[in-house]
Order: structure tokens, then C-alpha cells, then sequence
């Protein structure tokens, strides 16, 4: 097997495990993250993600002499955004280098070549901006990078080494609960990996970079089930399948199952049967009345569960439900957790959501392999009852904004102004978005199949104001939203996309 000596900025192809390698560039590790014991390892950042995991030497490959075989074995969506990043990236360190030699030639000057570090822009390592004759290489760290290294072509002729992912020492994913040290140690690798203190002191906050990459999530051995396959159980549920989780599950309309169930689920016939025969429940329904009626209807979930059961509520649903719910499974023994989603159904069917948890912090520990294949990111916000806060408020925003967006549209087009230059206009701007973008598309093509229901939105605009008049709090622009939204409901887009609000202002 050909030795393979990689450096700080080398692009690399990374494997673990049974899993697809995928793309990423060898950085400097947090300073406070002890390398694991054993092979010499290197820390990779994957493209595309924000993953980063120790890799063993011989389960790396270098990108360039590698991309074509890669490219033909992996044709995944995820895998080819991934590919673009690195190219992407490329350019703009080639055109970066370019403009550095142009500089220097033009004052006259000749300088010494130093080492173009393989940074992104939000990437804080500082410590790999150092030149290499600042610092002692050993052994243990990886030697700095030039930009002609990167199409070397080092490490042909050898195989990829398969060991599993479980229980595998030089794997080490940023979620907080598996770091030594407080995230705060962790800032210079990843912006989003911290811990905040409020103000009040009521509870810390913790956002855990989660994302799933394709192959880089060893699925829990626990049993998962799942309720309620609506827009946005669908894609979790499809996604925790692929990811190789077994998962048990149930809706009110049985035919959604079969689909699942195709697919490798189980079928489970009552709530009440799914919760006892599996060690952690999810349920994600529509609103508080039917989240109640979930737990403590006929054959509700309460009657299966026994003490350690573990109960997820991922529905969007306002605190005093939460606190019910809670309340309820952990008189049984039960343990309880609410997480639900930011996102919509194309966001959950790709697993990109954003998971907002609170309750038990060792239940969201439990379902680390859970929420990586469902979401990009997951944060975790102290006690039941705040993530379903921050989620009301979070989709308050959103339906407001929408329906500002709509208004502005209708305002354009009774004015005599373009609504698609209006559009064009917004992307150019400040307030750019995927959001604006497709939902201003589909207005204009007069598409509303629903990517998150009109009636939902406007439900959580109406908890949000409730929400305000407990805490004394004034939402006048959220009230406003939701007159409109009630309008269009009255006008039957209930079942729409939450862009048909627009219609409310054109009838």
C-alpha cells in the first residue's frame, strides 16, 4: 500500500465505514480537541456540510487523482453539490493566486511563493493561515499545502480499508454532548458550535452542527417510530430509512404507510402498539388538538408507554401544550422531548431541516443519528416549552413576511409595474433569498402545491399572538399578517401553498 502524505489544505476524499467517501480539505483541529489515539489521522472539513470528523490515513484519498472514479460510483444530489463546492472553490483560490502574482509583478518586486491555505470564508482556523516555518510540524499535524499539490497525483494503487463507523475512535462529529470541552473552545472551527448565556440566566443554548452527508451517520440500534406522514413526516421518515435506522410506522389515513413500508418501516396499527414496542416515539401532526389526541385519545401513545420510552413531539404547537404533553409521559416513567422543524417538504425531503429541541438533553443525545438524518442543524434550547417558542416565532416572521411579499407583488401589478422585474429587483438586493425567489416564482406561474400548508402557517401566526398576549408583548404586524391569511383561507387556499396568500389580495 503506497504511503500517502497529506497537509493542512490538501483536498481529499474521505471515507467511513460502509459509507460513499465524499469530499473535503484537511484543516487544523480546535486547539482544545485531542487528536484520538491510535493510526495517524488527519481532521477533515467535508464540503458541502458542515461536518468535520477525524479520518484515519488510509481512509483518505487525494481529490484530483480520485475525482473521476468517485464521480462514476456516486451520482447522489447531495454528492454533486458537494463536487460543485470543491470546483467552486478552486476557482476562487486560482483566481486569488492569480491576482497575488499579477500584484507583485506589476510593483516590480519578486517574492517568495508561500503556501495557498484551502480556506473557506467562514472558516476561522487562523492558526492555518500561519506560514509553515512559524511552527514545528510532527507527525501529528499535517504538513501546509500548496496550490500546485493539489493535482499531484499521490496515493494511486491502494484500496479503501472498511472498518465501521460504531465505536470507532477516530471518528469525532461536532455534536456538543461527544466534545471534552465547553463548544466555546470549539468557535474557531465552526461559527454555529457555541453556547449562550441569557441574560436571565434561565437556560443555555446550544446549536450542534448536524448535518448528514450521505454516509457519515452510524444509525442508532434503538427502535424509532414514527407518527404522522404528512408533508413533513414523509421526508423524515424516508430519510431515517435511508440512513439505515428501523423504524415503525403509523397514520391516521392507513395507506400512507404503504409507501414506508415498501421501503423496509414496519407497521405499526395503533399509537398506543408503536410507542411500547419501540424505544423512541416521533409524532409530527398538525396542531395541539391533535397532538393531544395522539397522546391521550383511544390507544393514545400514553398506554404504550413504559419507564425509559422516549417521546418526541416534532408538531408545531404552542407551550402549554408542550408542557401538558411533558407532563403526562414523565408521569408514566416516560422521558420527553419536543423538536420540532424549521424548514418546508422539499427542505425535509432532501434533510435539510433545522431541529429546535428542548426537555431531556439525554433524549436529544439519544437521537443524534436521528436528527442528523433528518436535518442539516440542530439546536438544543434548555427546557420543554422554548422550542416550541422559538418555533412560533419563527414562522411568525415567515408568514409575515410572506404575506409583505405578496402584498408588494399586487402593489407592483396595480401600479403598472413589472411583477417579475419587481422579482429580479429583490434577488439583486439585500433581501436575496431561495425563499423569495421560489415562492415569487411560483406566485408568478400561479403554482400553489403546497410546500408548507396555508392553514399551518396561520395557525402558528395565531399561537405566536397568543404567545405575545401572555408575555404582555404587542404583535401588531403579526395580527396584520393573519387577517390576510384568514382571508385567504375564506377564500379556500387552506390546502395551498402558504404563497397563495396572495390571492387574499387580488379578490
Amino acid at each position: 500500500m503506497a504511503t500517502v502524505h497529506l497537509r493542512i489544505g490538501d483536498l481529499v476524499w474521505g471515507k467511513l465505514g460502509r459509507y460513499p467517501p465524499w469530499p473535503g480539505k484537511v484543516v487544523s483541529p480546535p486547539k482544545d480537541l485531542k487528536k484520538p489515539r491510535g493510526k495517524k489521522c488527519h481532521f477533515v472539513k467535508f464540503f458541502g456540510t458542515e461536518d468535520h470528523a477525524w479520518i484515519k490515513v488510509e481512509q483518505l484519498k487525494p481529490y484530483h487523482p480520485h475525482k473521476e472514479e468517485m464521480i462514476k460510483i456516486n451520482k447522489g444530489k447531495r454528492f454533486q453539490q458537494a463536487v460543485d463546492a470543491v470546483e467552486d472553490f478552486l476557482k476562487k483560490a486560482k483566481g486569488k493566486e492569480q491576482n497575488s502574482d499579477s500584484k507583485a509583478e506589476s510593483k516590480g518586486k519578486k517574492t517568495r511563493n508561500k503556501p495557498l491555505k484551502i480556506l473557506e470564508e467562514d472558516d476561522e482556523d487562523l492558526s492555518a493561515l500561519k506560514d509553515p516555518s512559524e511552527k514545528d510540524l510532527t507527525d501529528s499535524d499535517p504538513e501546509p499545502s500548496t496550490h500546485e499539490r493539489l493535482g499531484a497525483g499521490l496515493g494511486s494503487g491502494y484500496k479503501w480499508e472498511s472498518s465501521p463507523v460504531r465505536d470507532d475512535p477516530h471518528f469525532h462529529h461536532f455534536l456538543l454532548s461527544q466534545s471534552e470541552k465547553p463548544a466555546s473552545s470549539m468557535e474557531p472551527i465552526s461559527k454555529r458550535l457555541k453556547i449562550i448565556e441569557e441574560d436571565t440566566g434561565s437556560t443555555s443554548i446550544q446549536a450542534a452542527d448536524s448535518t448528514a452527508i450521505n454516509g457519515s451517520i452510524t444509525p442508532t440500534d434503538k427502535r424509532i417510530g414514527f407518527l404522522g406522514l404528512g408533508l413533513m413526516g414523509s421526508g423524515i421518515v424516508s430519510n431515517l430509512l435511508k440512513m439505515g435506522h428501523v423504524v415503525t410506522v403509523w397514520n391516521r389515513t392507513a395507506e400512507k404507510c404503504d409507501l414506508f413500508t415498501q421501503e423496509g418501516a414496519r407497521l405499526g396499527r395503533t399509537p398506543a402498539e408503536v410507542a411500547s414496542t419501540c424505544d423512541i416515539t416521533f409524532s409530527c401532526v398538525s396542531d395541539p388538538k391533535a397532538a393531544r389526541d395522539l397522546v391521550m385519545g383511544p390507544s393514545g401513545v400514553l398506554q404504550g408507554i413504559r419507564p425509559g420510552k422516549c417521546y418526541i413531539e416534532m408538531s408545531t404547537v404552542d407551550p402549554e401544550t408542550i408542557t401538558e404533553i411533558s407532563q403526562v409521559i414523565t408521569s408514566r416513567g416516560g422521558r420527553f422531548l419536543e423538536a420540532p422543524v424549521a424548514g418546508s417538504q422539499q427542505l425535509s425531503n432532501d434533510g435539510m431541516l433545522v431541529i429546535l429541541a428542548a426537555g431531556d438533553r439525554t433524549v436529544y443525545e439519544d437521537c443524534s443519528s436521528c436528527f442528523q438524518a433528518m436535518g442539516k442543524t440542530s439546536f438544543f434550547l434548555g427546557e420543554a416549552g422554548n422550542a416550541a417558542r422559538m418555533m412560533l416565532i419563527l414562522n411568525m416572521v415567515q408568514g409575515s413576511f410572506m404575506a409583505t411579499i405578496a402584498e408588494g407583488l399586487t402593489l407592483a401589478h396595480a401600479t403598472g409595474q413589472s411583477q417579475q422585474t419587481f422579482l429580479d429587483i429583490l434577488s439583486q438586493g439585500q433581501m436575496a433569498s431561495t425563499f423569495v425567489d421560489q415562492k415569487c416564482q411560483n406566485i408568478l406561474q400561479g403554482n400553489f402545491k403546497p410546500d408548507y400548508y396555508l392553514k399551518h402557517i396561520q395557525k402558528d401566526l395565531r399561537l405566536a399572538i397568543s404567545m405575545g398576549d401572555t408575555a404582555n408583548h404587542p404583535t401588531p404586524m403579526a395580527a396584520a399578517a393573519n387577517e390576510v391569511y384568514k382571508r385567504a383561507k375564506a377564500l379556500d387556499q387552506s390546502d395551498n401553498d402558504i404563497s397563495a396568500v396572495y390571492r387574499a389580495y387580488i379578490h
